[in-house]
């Protein structure tokens, strides 16, 4: 709230109350934060002073007189539901991308900060996500379990409360699956619907609209629809000019010069836009990457060379029949987005028309470049939000979120419910069961042990019997990574010997780095699995 009130002084309000601040605070932390990541490591150095300068503000300029807007049935309500956060967020975290790419994305982020060409060490560390920025901000000694999410549901709570936006109460069952690790998907989640609301509501802050819309989607690129939205929300409803927009693309700006500076190019995972750099990935660990990412449009079910015999009906007909529960998932999406574009004709209101042209946009980039099932969430929350909005009162409301949670809570309490009712729903095989302690101190895995490599001019780490990174010492490789750059006849190399923070380039290697690569492979794999 303080930092919020500073961004407050330069921005002006993005809506009144407790959350809006809290909100603006966020936006803040993780803009500074990234522009100093290029610098600096975000240690406990940058913590503390981000946390004085917020508490400073705090008391100087009363902030916590804002919560008297609460009545007591309104605290309780917010005790009550953040005591459900809670008790889910002490988990342990079940999402894979927690061992292969949020830990180890915060860890260089903590001793570091940005390094450029990192993904020619490991590609999938090019992504860097603003919200792995602004949790690793926070995970030296505010929040070493890496819970932010359970913090941003309660806030969350926070705004449905303030804006008595009851419906979106119905949502928050559904992201306590997400509170266990600092998954982008639930800030991105969240922070659409209320933009949507705010927009609805007729919020006339076009530059913060617009800003804070941006910022979204450099969390998260597949929330393209949101900025697109409220660039069309501040042109043709609020007639705004040019200069409101100024803030949002200069957000864009940063975005694409830290992905250019950690990935080569503008927007990971794609290869467009080529500046020639020289810390550009190797064309061939791009391919590779394109065509898994292909793979994993149809859950892993076909080979990349069967799907290139699909026809234009196959590509259609094989996503939407897969086998499991995914196959339902993407009939309901197609299903969901007919029934929407069929309520914009009915409806004939120019900000839900804006709506469905946005979301068909993103539905169409999505369906071209991997059209899995996680990239379009959103879409779900967003098409019942604006069908239901003017249904769900209070009442209504707090009975679907008190039946929901008592679902999903049994699920996170008794994961064998969900691996025995819905065995395709990968992610729930990897839940951890309930563990008494986790009532006072959220359950997290140990660290894994690693061996220790040389290859050319770079020592690095690779987990011992697992796959991922993990919390393994840094420079660490995932093995899939090494095996791939070994049987490209590659290998990343230092830029400068003696600093890491100088970054990674990829080179061919001669015939003595060749042997010290199959030398790692036998080690890390003797049987060639």
């Amino acid at each position: 709230m303080g930092i919020g009130k500073i961004t407050e002084n330069f921005s002006g309000k993005l809506w009144k109350g407790v959350s809006g601040k809290i909100f603006l605070g966020i936006l803040g932390i993780s803009l500074v934060w990234t522009i100093a990541t290029f610098f600096i490591p975000l240690n406990s150095y940058a913590e503390f002073s981000t946390i004085a300068i917020g508490l400073i503000y705090f008391f100087k300029d009363k902030l916590y007189k804002d919560f008297t807007a609460f009545s007591k049935k309104d605290f309780s309500l917010i005790a009550a539901i953040s005591l459900i956060i809670v008790y889910c967020g002490s988990f342990y975290p079940y999402i894979l991308d927690h061992f292969g790419y949020y830990v180890p994305t915060i860890k260089w982020l903590k001793e570091l900060g940005l390094v450029k060409g990192i993904s020619n060490l490991d590609l999938t560390l090019g992504q860097m996500s603003v919200w792995h920025i602004f949790q690793a901000g926070f995970s030296n000694f505010t929040d070493p379990f890496l819970r932010i999410n359970s913090v941003v549901l309660i806030i969350y709570t926070l705004y449905i409360i303030e804006k008595k936006s009851w419906i979106q109460l119905c949502f928050i069952p559904v992201l306590l699956l997400f509170c266990q690790s600092p998954s982008p998907d639930l800030p991105v989640i969240i922070f659409s619907v209320i933009i949507l609301n705010e927009i609805l509501r007729g919020n006339k802050q076009s530059t913060l609209l617009f800003a804070f819309s941006v910022f979204v989607f450099i969390i998260k690129p597949t929330m393209i629809w949101l900025p697109v939205l409220s660039f069309l929300y501040s042109v043709f409803i609020l007639k705004s000019s040019l200069k409101n927009l100024i803030f949002g693309i200069l957000i864009g700006f940063l975005f694409f010069v830290k992905n250019i500076y950690t990935f080569g190019y503008p927007v990971f995972p794609v290869s467009i836009i080529d500046l020639g750099v020289s810390w550009n990935p190797n064309p061939e660990v791009l391919k590779i990457s394109s065509q898994f990412a292909i793979q994993k449009t149809y859950d892993m079910q076909y080979s990349y060379e069967e799907i290139q015999k699909f026809s234009a009906i196959d590509y259609i007909r094989n996503w939407i029949f897969l086998n499991g529960i995914k196959a339902k998932i993407n009939l309901l999406f197609i299903v969901s987005l007919i029934i929407f574009t069929v309520f914009t004709f009915i409806k004939k209101n120019r900000i839900i028309t804006f709506i469905c042209i946005s979301l068909i946009i993103k539905s169409i980039l999505v369906l071209l470049f991997s059209a899995q099932y996680r990239f379009f969430m959103d879409v779900f929350f967003v098409i019942f939000f604006l069908l239901f909005v003017d249904y769900f009162n209070q009442k209504k409301s707090l009975i679907v979120f008190s039946g929901l949670s008592i679902i999903f809570i049994g699920f996170l309490t008794f994961p064998n419910i969900l691996q025995t009712y819905f065995p395709s729903f990968n992610p729930g095989n990897f839940m951890g069961k309930f563990e008494k302690e986790q009532l006072y101190k959220p359950s997290v895995y140990e660290s894994t042990k690693f061996d220790s490599f040389r290859v050319g001019n770079l020592n690095f780490n690779v987990s011992a019997n697992y796959p991922f990174n993990y919390d393994s010492k840094l420079p660490a490789i995932s093995a899939g990574y090494v095996s791939q750059d070994e049987k490209a006849g590659i290998f990343p190399q230092l830029i400068d010997n003696t600093d890491l923070k100088k970054g990674f380039i990829w080179k061919k290697l001669n015939d003595e780095e060749k042997k010290q690569a199959r030398s790692v492979i036998y080690t890390i794999n003797p049987l060639g699995k």
